[in-house]
């Protein structure tokens, strides 16, 4: 007997549709698996066998082949399991072929019969709504996932007697409601309420957030970089439900979804320590999976000690804080993973962290601070849009008893910053100004004539790169909205010179 069964495969953050192919017949028993499937995939007849015999069914007696078609696309993981057992209960009768021809099946087939979770479930469900399917089977732990898409019937298994009985008629699966995320709440334990001082690198800050741009951060140790950095998502801007769903599509990929909520709402932030390998930072594998930038796609990536990490990993930045995306080759592909972030560094001037202080003496020689500070290469510098000197924190800031500013009340003049540049990006595929293409650039931000030649002198004097023109411009487009102005004036681009001025400072040499 023949039967197809729908499934689904993944490569990177692109599904692709999988249809298990079957012929049981006569002759010697044997149960085989072919089409480009790797070891895990061929494996999966042992565990059908003994989910089977532990599910009370029997096996076929019969020469049972199985082909994943297409043939020429590797197919990996257990995510097939499902599928390839149900298409065995298909050519002993079960159901009837036009309700197997609109369902999708995927999960991993445990030794006992229960069905196990899998990696993915998110990119694979879109693709089964937009491929015309009216229902999928997916495991019950990846089923609040799977439910975020509407507009297809999700129907959790949680073990192959369970489906038997649903495909038998006996106790019938119900699809689940579409899941629906609960308020987000922005402000926990950590604001900005609890920094004392550091006026200017909060109102940098606040432009970064405002605009999406890259900061750098550098003072002696204690001075609050990391303490600022790590309060920075509850300023950041609400997420729009296009950006949760790409975000959790990256997080489902990698296995990192909360199964009781499974979409991400909230801006990721994440911390990779400086030990981290290129891999961890740009992703890699045999099956490359996302790493810490791909991650905070759509969020934010914090460095702390930046030039504690290795030369390699730093520089592998580069390209994706330009592109917005990684791309990862194999001998079987290349696999590209969306990666727009904004970058915050934070780091000592010197070994010791006292190069520059005003009271404390540095104990680091000439050549030590130099080749400190050259671990942050000169076109790694040219992509932070914003510099922050952060100055020691002063006796009379840490003992006044006045709250400061909340970071609600800073987060809602961020949002507004952020809503004006929705407003004026609608349709161009821009999503904030750190984001806005060089051929836009004089379209979206319009200067007056002082601004202009405000700008002009600055650029001259410091021997600004190209790239540190477009910064200063969107920087400035960034202020001029917190102003809520429409025009870029003398004041704002002053206001953003002030905030490239770590290389005049200490990169001298």
């Amino acid at each position: 007997m023949y039967a197809r069964i729908n499934s689904l495969g993944l490569l990177g953050l692109n599904a692709f549709p999988v249809t298990c192919e079957i012929e049981c017949s006569d002759g010697l028993e044997a149960f085989d698996i072919v089409g480009l499937a790797d070891i895990s995939v061929k494996e999966s007849r042992e565990r059908i066998r003994s989910a089977f015999r532990s599910s009370g069914i029997k096996f076929p007696e019969a020469r049972v082949l199985v082909n994943l078609a297409p043939a020429d696309v590797k197919k990996t993981g257990a995510v097939h399991d499902l599928a390839i057992a149900v298409a065995v209960l298909r050519t002993m009768g079960l159901s009837s072929n036009e309700y197997m021809q609109r369902s999708v099946f995927i999960g991993e087939v445990a030794l006992s019969g229960e069905i196990r979770a899998i990696q993915g479930v998110l990119p694979m469900t879109i693709l089964a709504k937009e491929n015309g399917m009216e229902r999928i089977f997916v495991p019950l732990d990846n089923l609040r996932e799977a439910s975020v898409v509407e507009g297809i019937d999700c129907l959790g298994v949680g073990s192959l007697a369970e489906l038997v009985y649903h495909l038998t008629g006996k106790a019938e699966i119900v699809p689940a409601q579409p899941y629906k995320p609960e308020q987000v709440s922005y402000f926990g334990e950590l604001d900005f309420a609890d920094v004392r001082g550091q006026a200017v690198a909060k109102a940098a800050l606040e432009v970064a957030a405002a605009g999406g741009h890259n900061v750098l951060m550098i003072g002696p140790p204690g001075s609050g970089k990391s303490m600022l950095a790590k309060r920075m998502p509850s300023i950041l801007p609400a997420m729009t439900f296009e950006e949760s769903i790409e975000t959790t599509k990256i997080h489902s990929v990698a296995g990192h979804i909360d199964k009781n909520a499974p979409l991400i709402t909230v801006r990721p932030f994440r911390s990779p320590h400086h030990t981290v390998s290129t891999a961890g930072l740009a992703g890699g594998g045999s099956v490359p999976k996302p790493g810490e930038i791909s991650l905070a796609h759509n969020g934010l990536l914090f460095l702390d000690e930046m030039a504690e990490f290795s030369r390699a990993s730093l520089e592998v930045l580069r390209q994706p804080l330009e592109d917005q995306q990684v791309t990862i080759s194999r001998v079987f592909g290349s696999i590209s993973y969306p990666s727009s972030f904004m970058l915050i560094g934070a780091m000592n001037p010197c070994p010791c962290g006292y190069f520059g202080h005003p009271t404390r003496k540095c104990i680091c020689s000439h050549k030590q601070v130099v080749n400190y500070l050259n671990k942050i290469s000169g076109p790694l510098m040219d992509r932070f849009d914003i510099h922050i000197s952060a100055a020691p924190v002063e006796y009379s800031d840490l003992s006044k008893t006045r709250k400061e500013e909340p970071s609600s009340e800073i987060r809602a003049r961020v949002q507004r910053a952020r809503d004006i540049q929705t407003r004026r990006f609608e349709g161009t595929g821009i999503t904030c100004n750190a984001r806005i293409t060089p051929d836009k650039l004089h379209e979206f931000c319009p200067m007056t004539e002082d601004a202009n030649e405000a700008l002009g002198k600055v650029f001259d004097k410091l021997g600004l790169s190209g790239r540190a023109y477009d910064k200063i411009m969107k920087v400035s487009r960034t202020v001029a909205d917190m102003d809520n102005s429409e025009v870029i004036t003398k004041a704002h681009i002053l206001q953003t010179v002030q905030y490239r001025n770590l290389d005049r400072k200490y990169w001298t040499e």
